[in-house]
C-alpha cells in the first residue's frame, strides 16, 4: 500500500472584503449631503422668518 503525502494548503490570506475607496466616496457623499441639508434648512428658516414676520 502506497502512502500518499497530504496536500499542502497555503497559509490563509487576511484580506478585507471591504472596498475602502468606495467606502470613503460614499462617506464623503453622505457628509456633503448633510452639510447642504443644514445650509438649506438654515436658509429656509431665514426666509420663513421674513415671510411670517413682516
Amino acid at each position: 500500500m502506497a502512502k500518499t503525502r497530504p496536500e499542502h494548503h497555503p497559509d490563509p490570506v487576511l484580506e478585507s472584503g471591504m472596498d475602502y475607496a468606495e467606502h470613503e466616496k460614499t462617506y464623503n457623499g453622505f457628509i456633503t449631503a448633510v452639510k447642504w441639508s443644514v445650509y438649506g434648512t438654515a436658509v429656509l428658516m431665514i426666509i420663513l422668518y421674513f415671510v411670517i414676520n413682516p
